[in-house]
């Protein structure tokens, strides 16, 4: 599979795919999310595995995130755009159950744009042991994931 399109889009439009690409996860839609894929997209995810198609994505990525607190942000420390590709640096933020300092890890982003709204590719790149040491953190200072009482 090519990561690069044949078509060259706009700088504009590239930028308001992603910057609504980024909306539509910040709101926990994850239905709407994977519809940010094309019907044929790729999702290289490094832990969870590689999923093809829209309806895979939108499998994987609606269960993963039934398992995540909603207070979950991800808030964006930088963002490359260069023709249709796009590559981002999103914190993965779980805010302390009794205000002190957030829990976080990082991960990389990286985007293809393929036209209408659409991405084709997208890969997450992160160390899943810092996120499994992060989570555990996390709920040792009481946080609780969905279905903990």
């Amino acid at each position: 599979m090519s990561l690069s399109s044949n078509t060259n889009f706009s700088p504009a439009e590239v930028r308001a795919a992603y910057e609504n690409f980024v909306a539509v996860g910040d709101s926990g839609d994850w239905n709407a999310w994977a519809d940010l894929h094309t019907v044929d997209g790729l999702w290289v995810e490094h832990h969870l595995g590689t999923f093809h198609g829209r309806e895979e994505i939108r499998e994987a990525i609606v269960s993963v995130m039934a398992q995540a607190p909603l207070s979950m942000e991800f808030p964006i420390e930088w963002v490359v755009i260069d023709g249709n590709r796009v590559v981002y640096y999103p914190w993965q933020v779980l805010p302390h159950p009794t205000g002190g300092e957030p829990f976080r890890f990082s991960c990389i982003t990286i985007l293809e744009y393929a036209g209408d709204g659409q991405f084709s590719y997208q890969e997450d790149v992160y160390n899943p042991t810092e996120g499994e040491r992060v989570f555990g953190a996390w709920i040792a200072a009481g946080g609780k994931l969905p279905g903990m009482d």
